[in-house]
């Protein structure tokens, strides 16, 4: 593949609300409130990150606030009572902090959030100075790529390398971020290894082929979808 993916420095914030760690509860939730964010990267020095205060960091206080826990749940909740009695960020906070940086694909950056339950990752430099932010939902911006620029990068990156003219006649559609290939090919071995690519292309939801080969050309190759249905004929 030949296409550069977009990185972690195309879709962050670059304003970033942070906190330092002498940071009160109650300015904390201001924060977060005018914000309108879940959580806070935690600085020192001259913007070195070095932890993150969330909601759930915060949450403790409220839910400790009238029980007396007992033994099993002290034990059990070691952390989040400390928590329910701590009142500024440097106590408050998750640390270190889960970060990524801004040369990092949203793949990569995917996955870290999976693996951790967060919904946001401060971006740093190879310091761990702060950058930026990226959230959720920044990483869901490529799929409001456009379906022509999807189907001209699949026909330019993957069909002219595995099924070039004349030995193949393929033909590429895209709908909806669905790309559904169909016509003939020399050699239908080749269509896991075009699933594989073209699921690779940014803003990809799904693939569906209807291919047959040159000297078969009656019958047809179809390759379910990535919901199990049958392909979508072209």
């Amino acid at each position: 593949m030949h296409g550069t993916p977009h990185i972690i420095s195309d879709v962050m914030t670059h304003t970033v609300a942070a906190i330092g760690r002498g940071a009160a509860f109650k300015e904390i939730v201001r924060m977060m409130h005018d914000w309108k964010v879940s959580a806070l990267p935690v600085l020192e020095g001259e913007g070195r990150v070095v932890g993150v205060v969330s909601e759930a960091d915060l949450l403790p206080k409220e839910e400790f606030r009238d029980e007396d826990p007992d033994r099993h749940t002290q034990l059990q909740r070691l952390t989040d009572l400390a928590k329910a009695g701590a009142v500024t960020a440097g106590e408050l906070m998750t640390a270190p902090a889960l970060t990524v940086r801004a040369d990092a694909t949203l793949a990569q950056a995917a996955r870290a959030m999976a693996r951790a339950r967060v919904k946001r990752l401060p971006v740093v430099d190879e310091l761990g100075m702060l950058q930026g932010i990226v959230s959720r939902a920044d990483l869901l911006k490529v799929f409001l790529r456009d379906d022509e620029d999807i189907a001209e990068e699949v026909r330019r990156e993957v069909v002219s390398y595995l099924f070039p003219a004349p030995t193949s006649a393929v033909r590429v559609a895209v709908r909806e971020g669905v790309v559904k290939l169909g016509g003939r090919i020399r050699d239908t071995s080749l269509v896991p290894v075009a699933a594989r690519l073209i699921r690779a292309v940014e803003g990809v939801v799904d693939i569906e082929f209807d291919l047959s080969e040159h000297d078969r050309s009656s019958e047809s190759t179809t390759v379910p979808s990535a919901h199990g249905e049958s392909a979508w004929p072209l």
